[in-house]
């Protein structure tokens, strides 16, 4: 035995869950569709601490098992390109792959304002003709890792605003775009890849953080993920209410499961609530975002702007704050009066950094 591993925690981690049984019993199949799981999920897998006694069975990479809560979800890598993918088992039939579908093609991924995440493929279920996966890339929440500095998030803030006007536009409410279904594509940010269970670190050695650049670097893209209540109306409908009360966020005053309410203004509410949440409650210099976000998370539906009309405010915002305050850090709210010397003196240094590096380009 190797050091603290008890004999029970050992086999603990060598034993399949119901859920990981059943993605282990497609393995084969998928695979035979151009993805492969982790070793893990492969016919007679046997776990690498066994083998070899030196192994720490918590520190193996195969001892990783997948969400117990999320059964749908696996994560896979594509053959071809080693690229890391997640697959989500869906009903053929359901609204969520028509919409996944529908902002995927040629004529609507060619678009900038679409932040619908793309599908790579859609592959049916051999063993149920009702069930399809769609295969999606490996993303991350949008605050993992974490800002580095203003124009972090206003990118953030531009991309989600744009990708919600684009939504509307073509007829759809998200109705659950809460932080959760808001996610960034990060694989440019680890040139090395990264786990998809231990995000920190190398996808073969969970024990050694993965390589990382900075936001400021490398451009990320965001995503709306998560169709599930979406709803999406044709340009001839007149009636664009809707009922229910599912959803992440359940701040917004007008969710029923009973009186009609108009879903685009409850996007603008929900996004609205997350830039508060993320941004105003937790940033004490991102002031900025007070009007903006008062307007989107109005009481009364009536009293909030389309998508498009906050797309537009935002932008008036944005052109007025300074070059300087957008390289500088997010500063956490509460911050000790010591901390915040020592923090922003390196912004200072960091912003001059900057500015002497654009010079010079």
């Amino acid at each position: 035995m190797s050091g603290n591993d008890s004999g029970p925690r050992r086999e603990r981690y060598a034993t399949l869950s119901p859920v990981e049984i059943t993605w282990r019993d497609r393995q084969q199949y998928l695979e035979s569709r151009g993805y492969m799981l982790r070793r893990r999920y492969r016919p007679g897998w046997v776990p690498s601490w066994k083998t070899d006694p030196s192994i720490r069975a918590k520190d193996a990479e195969d001892s990783l098992s997948t969400h117990a809560l999320r059964s749908s979800l696996m994560d896979a890598t594509r053959i071809a390109d080693g690229k890391l993918v997640l697959l989500k088992r869906i009903r053929s039939d359901s609204q969520e792959l028509e919409i996944a579908r529908r902002f995927s093609s040629p004529e609507y991924r060619s678009d900038p304002h679409n932040h619908c995440v793309p599908i790579l493929d859609i592959i049916p279920d051999a063993d149920d003709s009702q069930m399809s996966y769609i295969v999606m890339p490996f993303l991350r929440y949008v605050d993992n890792p974490p800002f580095e500095s203003v124009k972090n998030i206003l990118d953030c803030i531009d991309q989600l605003l744009e990708g919600l006007a684009f939504l509307h536009e073509h007829g759809v409410a998200h109705r659950d775009c809460a932080y959760k279904n808001l996610m960034m594509d990060g694989s440019a940010l680890y040139p090395d890849g990264f786990h998809p269970m231990y995000t920190t670190s190398m996808p073969q050695q969970i024990k050694r953080p993965a390589t990382l650049l900075s936001r400021d670097d490398v451009p990320v893209t965001y995503y709306y993920v998560d169709f599930g209540i979406s709803t999406r109306f044709e340009p001839e409908d007149t009636n664009r209410l809707v009922v229910g009360s599912d959803g992440l966020d359940q701040d917004p005053p007008e969710l029923s499961e009973d009186d009609p309410y108009d879903p685009f203004k409850l996007d603008v509410f929900i996004i609205g609530n997350f830039f508060r949440q993320q941004f105003l409650m937790t940033y004490a210099n991102v002031d900025f975002l007070v009007p903006l976000v008062n307007q989107m998370t109005s009481r009364d539906p009536a009293s909030r702007p389309t998508a498009a009309a906050a797309l537009v405010h935002w932008k008036a915002i944005r052109r007025s704050i300074w070059s300087v305050q957008r390289f500088w850090r997010p500063r956490p709210r509460g911050e000790p009066l010591i901390v915040r010397a020592i923090f922003d003196g390196f912004s200072l240094f960091y912003v001059i950094y900057r500015f002497l590096l654009l010079a010079r380009l």
